[in-house]
């Protein structure tokens, strides 16, 4: 039998996320706690996306309830311990991942033995109860290894990251304006645009001029007769776009029309986002001989914008396909591509002589990482996430009012405040709401009572949890529900792998 190689194996998801993002997932060490129906969903996932390996922990044997709701124990596995199980199956997903397991109680291993976490690059904790999640995320942080709750229960769940600091280089946005500096040309851009002439007699030289250069050129006629100012008033931005269509000699120039519908990126303000401008002012930029290479090249990219990109980042140096002749476009293509490698040379430099002041050595951070780095240096992300223990004990009472009173957040926001109710009751009472026969009129009282005292230590008292919510939380009677599961573990695999 032929072993598919990875890059044919993992194909599809490499065009999502690249070779960056698929080298780190090869290289990521995962750690689930509990592997019913919600862990093992979360690790099917991974494991089909091709992490390095797996931990599974788990100290509960398998009984017969757990066929129901979990595809990875079967008949044969029942009075056998859970994570080997969980754990056979899994490998045979995918055979290039290695996988092993630990018969013990995620809850003793937090408790006893601390440091056994941080091995891992990430750890997924499904189904842990408040205590232990606070103490969980403690240990994760002091140890800098990346943490991902997830929680089904009946019909509701949960999934919560916690992470000190997750900085992003590649994050794909969305939608991203092209980096074509129309409304700030550099000196080699605007002498290529002196050279082209929009008023050229011939009609098929005329209807082949990229937009540009169209846009560029009359960008500076515009600007010459209004104090050196770009339009931005809507008046203004409008007899730019009639100014555009003034020098079209036929209707059928595709070149000028794709300027008319490209005109919004001259009105784009100049320079660097609040974004971007954020992370530059952070403190981490401070760099020392500990810093992450991020914030080494992050204060690399601060000098850059105050003195050879003159308030700009470097040129990501691709240009979209336009209408063009040939060897205008490969001009332009040039252009664009030289001045990208000549940014991206400078900044090499610039984080090369940090690397040396902080005392580490300057060929640390390759040339292809700098290189990404200059490419998305518009689209940076730092992630920051609150310790769950300061989310517990001090809340912001005003967006869980804002979101208790608004009726498209009110059941979330009244689900994500039993989730937590539950785990007080079982604390009070060694059990969940609703989780053995009879009783269940008493359950909702009690679930009652001790939400109400939840919500007051919240903050937020007069706050009401509709009943119906109360009620439904009894009726789920803590059951881990496979569809449920199989919902909250995908978000929580997704979570993982971004």
């Amino acid at each position: 039998m032929a072993v598919a190689e990875p890059k044919t194996k993992y194909d599809r998801q490499l065009r999502i996320w690249g070779e960056i993002g698929q080298a780190a997932l090869e290289e990521a060490s995962i750690c689930l706690l509990n592997c019913g129906p919600t862990g093992t969903e979360a690790l099917k996932n991974l494991v089909l996306g091709g992490v390095g390996s797996i931990t599974v922990v788990d100290g509960s044997k398998v009984e017969i309830g757990d066929l129901g709701n979990n595809f990875m124990v079967d008949e044969a596995s029942v009075g056998q311990s859970k994570a080997k199980c969980a754990c056979a199956f899994l490998q045979e997903l995918n055979d290039a991942v290695k996988a092993k397991f630990i018969e013990e109680h995620p809850e003793t291993l937090i408790r006893t033995n601390p440091s056994f976490f941080s091995q891992f690059t990430l750890v997924v904790a499904t189904q842990l109860l408040e205590d232990s999640v606070v103490k969980l995320d403690r240990i994760c942080r002091e140890a800098n290894v990346m943490l991902v709750f997830a929680r089904s229960y009946g019909l509701t769940g949960l999934v919560r990251i916690s992470v000190k600091e997750h900085t992003v280089v590649e994050s794909k946005p969305d939608h991203f304006l092209d980096d074509l500096r129309l409304n700030n040309p550099w000196p080699e851009l605007k002498r290529f645009v002196e050279t082209s002439d929009l008023n050229v007699p011939d009609p098929i030289v005329h209807k082949h001029i990229p937009y540009v250069v169209i846009l560029v050129k009359l960008a500076d006629e515009w600007a010459q007769t209004h104090g050196g100012n770009l339009p931005s008033t809507r008046e203004e931005k409008k007899e730019f776009k009639d100014l555009i269509k003034s020098k079209m000699i036929s209707m059928d120039e595709d070149n000028f029309k794709e300027a008319i519908e490209a005109a919004f990126k001259v009105f784009a303000p100049r320079g660097i986002s609040s974004e971007i401008q954020q992370i530059i002012d952070d403190s981490c930029a401070e760099v020392n001989s500990s810093s992450s290479d991020f914030w080494v090249m992050v204060a690399g990219l601060k000098e850059f914008i105050s003195n050879e990109g003159c308030g700009e980042v470097p040129l990501e140096g691709s240009i979209p396909d336009m209408t063009s002749s040939t060897e205008h476009y490969i001009s332009l293509q040039k252009i664009y591509q030289t001045k990208a490698e000549a940014d991206c040379l400078v900044m090499e430099q610039r984080v090369r002589n940090i690397l040396k002041k902080i005392g580490r050595d300057p060929s640390s951070i390759s040339k292809p990482t700098i290189k990404s780095f200059c490419k998305n240096a518009r689209k940076l992300k730092v992630c920051r996430y609150r310790m769950i223990e300061d989310e517990f004990s001090n809340p912001s009472v005003t967006e869980v009012q804002k979101y208790l009173t608004d009726e498209d957040y009110s059941g979330a926001m009244g689900f994500y405040i039993l989730l937590r109710a539950v785990d007080r009751f079982a604390a009070n009472y060694n059990r969940f709401p609703g989780q053995f026969d009879g009783g269940m009129d008493e359950d909702i009282s009690r679930l009652k009572t001790t939400a109400v005292s939840l919500v007051s230590d919240m903050g937020c008292n007069g706050s009401i949890l509709p009943e119906d919510l109360i009620n439904e939380m009894c009726r789920f009677g803590a059951a881990e529900l496979h569809a449920v599961a199989a919902f909250i573990g995908g978000i929580a695999s997704q979570e993982v792998i971004k």
